[in-house]
């Protein structure tokens, strides 16, 4: 099982730990990264709305290294999906834009190739009983909300692998680790990621709303495929509170779940710390 790795911006400065934790399962799955050479910026943001032909061609160019390589894409980011997915879905659709396209990356582009997320690829290609067989040491206890965002698993005409308002793939892998997951209706709320910089108390008043329901239902943490939400959990979160949710990646979970003894330096760059959470569960 081979594709093209497209890692994206944040994967390479605030978000290593998910790199680190992506590669590092993915080996253990015996699913090949081949890191997309010379990949660029997806241009991941709400520049789309104001020009749709610069954003088709800065995740078409990507498309069109993978394509080179005969490969499909693999991203963690969902920013990075929903950019890549909509171009190649747009491309696939209408030959002229296609056309137009390859004339703006002056590069062929055929739109051959498809792009997966890690989260699809793992639950759906690898599958859980795979998956089960590779556990050294199940999360057993742990309690835990899946949370989506907003890109992961929209708009469903464009992503679908999974359902729009209450999808499953993270619930039934974590379960699978060992993990009690738990159920609320906040899995796929906006956390107010975009407006972190300019609309900073909204952002804050979101990821309260957020936590707050995840401990009501029972959670001791967060899991996110994002790194946008992920930063955006952990630094949101109210400053009054003296017990913070720790937010943890799916692939970090795996990875300890699986006993890659590099799990626990990936921990480390967390802002909230996890170890305590962890300890009392013996993980």
């Amino acid at each position: 099982m081979k594709y093209a790795y497209y890692p994206g911006c944040s994967l390479e400065s605030t978000a290593q730990e998910y790199d680190f934790s992506v590669r590092a399962v993915c080996a253990r799955l015996g699913i090949e990264l081949v890191e997309l050479p010379d990949w660029s910026c997806c241009g991941a943001s709400s520049g789309h709305n104001t020009n749709r032909r610069l954003a088709h061609a800065l995740a078409g160019r990507n498309l069109a290294l993978a394509e080179r390589l005969g490969l499909d894409i693999a991203v963690a980011c969902p920013a990075c999906y929903i950019r890549l997915r909509t171009t190649g879905h747009e491309m696939k659709a209408d030959s002229q834009k296609r056309a137009e396209l390859a004339n703006s990356i002056a590069m062929p582009y055929e739109a051959s190739s498809n792009t997966r997320h890690l989260l699809d690829i793992i639950c759906n290609d690898i599958g859980m009983e795979n998956l089960k067989k590779r556990l050294v040491k199940p999360l057993q206890g742990l309690k835990l909300a899946c949370y989506y965002g907003c890109y992961l698993v929209r708009p469903p005409e464009v992503v679908a692998f999974d359902d729009p308002e209450n999808p499953q793939a993270m619930d039934v892998l974590l379960d699978t680790l060992g993990a009690e997951v738990k159920d609320w209706s906040g899995k796929v709320d906006c956390c107010g990621g975009s407006l972190s910089l300019s609309k900073r108390e909204i952002a804050r008043k979101l990821v309260t709303e957020l936590t707050d329901m995840a401990r009501k239902a029972g959670a001791q943490a967060i899991v996110t495929a994002c790194p946008l939400c992920h930063a955006n959990l952990e630094t949101r979160q109210s400053a009054e509170r003296e017990n913070k949710l720790p937010v943890f990646y799916f692939t970090e979970l795996i990875g300890l779940a699986m006993g890659i003894t590099e799990a626990k330096s990936w921990l480390k760059k967390h802002l909230i710390s996890p170890f305590g959470l962890l300890a009392s569960h013996r993980l």
